[in-house]
């Protein structure tokens, strides 16, 4: 690592870790999306008696 950071790194380092984020948000919506159907049976089937 050098000791003043050119810009190529600067730029890598962001472009990695913009990636990075992406793909676990990408990960955690897609996980989130397969468990909504579950949920939303749930609260469907229960009937609210006021």
């Amino acid at each position: 690592m050098p000791q003043m950071a050119p810009m190529w790194w600067t730029f890598l380092m962001i472009m990695f870790v913009s990636t990075f984020m992406l793909m676990m948000s990408m990960l955690y919506f897609n996980i989130m999306s397969k468990s909504m159907p579950m949920m939303k049976k749930q609260t469907t089937q229960m009937n609210w008696k006021w």
